[in-house]
């Protein structure tokens, strides 16, 4: 799919004094983060924001690396920002477009929140959907009634997507296996580094 990066910018930022808040409070986000979110600030641009969340552990967006951004409109913050994922994902409250929909960011706004308790709430998200406020028609009806398969969709939109780099295919593949297959797994990797080292000396007589 195609990059969501340019979605919703804003054509009318907040006003100077506001903007200079907002600043300040990415600053404090960058010298202490909340639990699994980066922020990424760009000084010419404040009120397009972009940070990175990480897959809640237990979740099937475990070991996912999630972009989305936030943006500010010229009536911030009496208005919500607009809120959308940059990275694909399987979720019933984000549109396949990237929109998010949270009580947050709607009826529940309150001028007090600040980016971070904004941020803090989408990751929230991603522990807890709500499918009575879906986006995803389909992801929340597997939900509700086929969660495995749910479950299944998302952690595969996630490897796909938002896997990191760092993380190897086999520790995918290992997170998605039941504990005792795990343990199981674990216990035979002796053995694969084994095989592995046997098999790299057949090469090298080749």
């Amino acid at each position: 799919m195609g990059d969501r990066s340019d979605m919703g910018s804003s054509c009318c930022a907040p006003p100077p004094a506001v903007l200079a808040t907002v600043m300040k409070e990415l600053k404090d986000m960058k010298k202490s983060p909340a639990d699994g979110i980066k922020i990424s600030i760009n000084e010419s641009n404040i009120s397009d924001i972009q940070a990175e969340i990480e897959g809640p552990t237990g979740t099937p967006f475990e070991n996912g690396k999630f972009k989305l951004k936030l943006v500010l409109g010229a009536d911030y913050p009496q208005v919500p920002p607009k809120g959308y994922f940059i990275t694909n994902i399987f979720h019933p409250n984000v549109s396949k477009g990237g929109d998010i929909c949270v009580n947050t960011l709607k009826q529940d706004w309150n001028p007090g929140h600040g980016i971070r308790h904004i941020l803090m709430v989408i990751r929230c998200l991603l522990i807890e959907p709500f499918p009575e406020s879906a986006l995803n028609d389909e992801a929340s009806k597997l939900l509700l009634e086929d969660y495995e398969e749910y479950a299944r969709r998302a952690k595969l939109m996630t490897s796909i997507h938002a896997a990191s780099k760092a993380v190897p295919l086999s520790v995918d593949v290992a997170n998605q296996m039941p504990t005792g297959k795990k343990q199981l797994a674990g216990m035979k990797s002796p053995l694969k580094d084994k095989r592995n080292k046997d098999k790299k000396r057949s090469l090298k007589r080749l």
